[in-house]
């Protein structure tokens, strides 16, 4: 017969078993990607990029983010990047390629942090996690806005760009991306001239924080056309110019991303994979 066990022992296995799970401490060397969540990071063995060579009529885009991130990624001094303009013209794909093609030739140089959204104001935590690294770390922010409920992460990156008791490593550099429309968030409203016009310093003085700004303007046929062929010349797949073209017409935008989708419809269309 078994014998009775003490309340105390009883309550304190209780306790553990509805206790949440502890954390693992984040393995910062071991993963080409991390996905930042406030508290902690999950790491992402095989993030989502295309070759760089495929990213076509952003050629001085590519170069001036591939420079920068070389330096960063050498241990010599790299700047903060903020890339802003149109959608869909390879902003968020340019950070990444650039990333992984770096890591392809040097895979612990460097990693990606991306900030899942609202989690600006952990900065702290995040900086004092990868202070006490070895590697570089681009910390990504993609598709920032300027409005109203974004207020507070504006303030924490702008905070984070121009320092604070703690200091941020130089192999700590930022990228963000932004909309051009969400640069300066428009309200119709004729009464919100003066809060329209806020955001709008507001927004540039967080531009004003960035060592390295780059634009990202809609592309012209010719370009889109090119973009295209990046995509579907390596499958082997031919493409009518007419109906790429109404491709575009039909979803108001005409952009990498739109060339993208296209391929990936054509290469449906022949049983292959994008």
């Amino acid at each position: 017969m078994s014998t009775p066990r003490e309340p105390l022992e009883r309550i304190a296995d209780a306790l553990e078993r509805i206790a949440p799970a502890v954390t693992p401490p984040t393995d910062w060397a071991g993963a080409p990607a991390y996905i930042w969540d406030r508290e902690a990071a999950r790491a992402v063995s095989e993030p989502d990029t295309l070759p760089l060579v495929t990213l076509r009529g952003i050629d001085e885009q590519k170069a001036a983010v591939r420079e920068n991130l070389s330096r960063l990624a050498s241990g010599t001094a790299a700047h903060d990047m903020l890339l802003w303009g149109a959608r869909g013209m390879g902003k968020s794909a340019l950070v990444r390629s650039v990333v992984a093609n770096i890591q392809s030739t040097d895979p612990g140089a460097i990693a990606l942090v991306q900030l899942a959204p609202g989690t600006l104001g952990s900065f702290p935590a995040l900086i004092e996690q990868l202070s006490d690294q070895h590697r570089a770390f681009l910390l990504f922010i993609d598709d920032l806005g300027f409005g109203a409920d974004q207020a507070q992460d504006v303030l924490a990156l702008r905070s984070l760009l121009d320092g604070g008791v703690m200091p941020r490593p130089s192999r700590i550099r930022v990228a963000v991306t932004s909309n051009r429309r969400a640069i300066v968030q428009r309200d119709p409203d004729e009464s919100a001239a003066l809060h329209e016009r806020d955001e709008r310093d507001d927004a540039l003085a967080l531009a004003d924080r960035f060592g390295l700004t780059l634009g990202f303007h809609p592309c012209d046929r010719a370009t889109y056309l090119e973009i295209l062929r990046a995509y579907t010349d390596p499958l082997g797949l031919e493409i009518n110019e007419e109906e790429a073209l109404a491709w575009t017409i039909a979803r108001r935008n005409r952009s990498g991303r739109t060339a993208y989708q296209y391929a990936a419809e054509l290469a449906g269309r022949a049983g292959k994979a994008p």
